[in-house]
């Protein structure tokens, strides 16, 4: 077995292929190179390591963001304030274009 990028004819590695892409910022021809002479299970075993530490860090990064609620109430709160001015501004060109009374 080969390792390499064909998805018409071998559509589970190029698929694997992409994601360790994507997660290493490697290009296709460099993994496939890099498991030139390799087993299947080699790439499946990167694959597998590779999206596992990028979910770790990402759990890492939720649970400090969870954590912090001051921090949280303070984005909730800016994220309500931006909405809030996007949501008049929105409002008051519905009420021009259809001829109500602008509000206030």
């Amino acid at each position: 077995p080969v390792v390499r990028y064909d998805v018409k004819e071998k559509a589970g590695v190029s698929n694997l292929l992409d994601i360790l892409s994507g997660v290493t910022g490697k290009t296709i021809a460099e993994l496939e190179q890099e498991f030139e002479g390799k087993m299947y299970g080699h790439l499946k075993g990167a694959v597998a390591d590779a999206v596992s530490g990028m979910l770790s860090e990402l759990q890492e990064r939720y649970y400090s963001f969870r954590n912090d609620e001051a921090l949280l109430e303070q984005v909730m709160r800016d994220g309500a304030a931006k909405a809030r001015a996007q949501a008049q501004e929105t409002l008051k060109k519905v009420y021009e274009a259809v001829g109500f009374v602008a509000m206030p």
